[in-house]
């Protein structure tokens, strides 16, 4: 890509939607990994059974960061004072 070119970005109306996605494909990649790598260790077993249990859990992981990342920001809101405008 040159440097003439520009990366085209979402509208930030989509910003809800891309946080938590992004946040729980690596927070799940991680933590998936961790725990894989802890039950099995780091061989073979591990490369045939970890992308499953990454699959798994991202797809547990990503509608339950939409529905409580509303509470969060509350909770969030109540605990933090606010930036000065």
């Amino acid at each position: 890509m040159g440097s003439s070119q520009t990366i085209r970005k979402l509208p930030a109306r989509y910003a809800g939607f891309v946080m938590p996605l992004v946040l729980s494909v690596l927070m799940t990649f991680v933590v998936s990994a961790i725990a894989t790598g802890r039950s099995l260790g780091f061989g073979p077993d591990f490369l045939a059974t970890w992308p499953v249990a990454w699959g798994l859990s991202w797809l547990v992981a990503f509608p339950t960061l939409l529905l409580v990342l509303p509470v969060v920001r509350r909770i969030v809101g109540l605990l933090v004072e606010a930036p000065a405008r």
